[in-house]
């Protein structure tokens, strides 16, 4: 970004962190960030950033031209009615709250310039997935912008229909909870086969992050190089047989689908606590 932005993130938590420090360390000549927190366990981490964090909103929120919404969905209503008399009609507003839609947002907010996003947990480290869906008047500029901050922390996918944010949580903000998951399980299989507690670990989440790097840099789809891996009669097939016999890939739909539907039941519950 070649002109000076001004953000301010409502809530400073573990994903505001992730963002700001993302930003400033890719942008840290054309931002300022201003952030309001009333923990304070949040003031020092921001601190070490260079940056100061208030308590309670003050006259130099209306100063930013971009608004980070971050915090829980629950508590969102209340930071909305705490911020919204600094709000300028043509500032950017940018929801990371999960499961509030836009409808919602825009009538709490009395704002139609804004952006509901889906980052993941990964985005802490700077490798994440975020969804983006932008309310129908917001300017190609300011999705833009939006997307060049949200980059700071990993990947941006963008949605053209909001609905399909509710796919993007299933996919990649419920994702790492499966990988996670599947980490476990190939520890405790290899502690039972004879390896400790430490090698078993080491491996497991090696072997996950040297694959998804394969599969990341290869021209070769996923199934292409699974089935480089498998041997007629060999281990690989072995051990495929016994995931396709479980139901593995169906299992895996059914559980992002459960994801997708209870996303969809959250945004309604979220909607009517207004």
């Amino acid at each position: 970004m070649s002109e000076k932005v001004t953000i301010g993130f409502i809530g400073g938590g573990n994903m505001a962190r992730a963002l700001g420090s993302g930003i400033l360390a890719t942008n840290v000549q054309n931002v300022d960030l201003y952030v309001v927190d009333h923990s304070e366990r949040s003031k020092q981490p921001w601190q070490a950033l260079g940056v100061q964090v208030h308590a309670t909103p003050t006259a130099q929120l209306s100063n930013c031209q971009v608004w980070i919404y971050a915090v829980k969905p629950q508590t969102m209503k209340e930071a909305i009615d705490q911020t919204k008399s600094y709000l300028k009609p043509d500032t950017l507003v940018i929801s990371v709250a999960a499961g509030l839609t836009t409808t919602t947002l825009c009538e709490w907010l009395n704002h139609t310039n804004l952006i509901r996003t889906m980052p993941n947990t990964p985005s802490m480290i700077g490798q994440g997935v975020t969804g983006l869906y932008a309310c129908s008047g917001v300017s190609q500029e300011s999705i833009g912008l939006a997307t060049q901050l949200l980059e700071a922390v990993g990947q941006v996918v963008r949605v053209n229909d909001e609905n399909l944010l509710n796919a993007v949580t299933a996919l990649s903000g419920s994702g790492p909870a499966y990988v996670f998951l599947f980490i476990e399980s190939l520890i405790a299989g290899a502690m039972k086969l004879g390896l400790t507690e430490e090698a078993a670990k080491a491996s497991a989440i090696q072997t996950i992050l040297g694959s998804a790097l394969l599969a990341k840099q290869s021209p070769d789809s996923p199934e292409v190089l699974r089935k480089n891996v498998t041997s007629k009669g060999g281990t690989t097939a072995a051990a495929l047989a016994q995931f396709e016999q479980k139901g593995f890939a169906q299992m895996v739909e059914e559980a992002m689908l459960a994801a997708s539907r209870r996303a969809e039941e959250l945004s309604q519950e979220l909607s009517q606590h207004g």
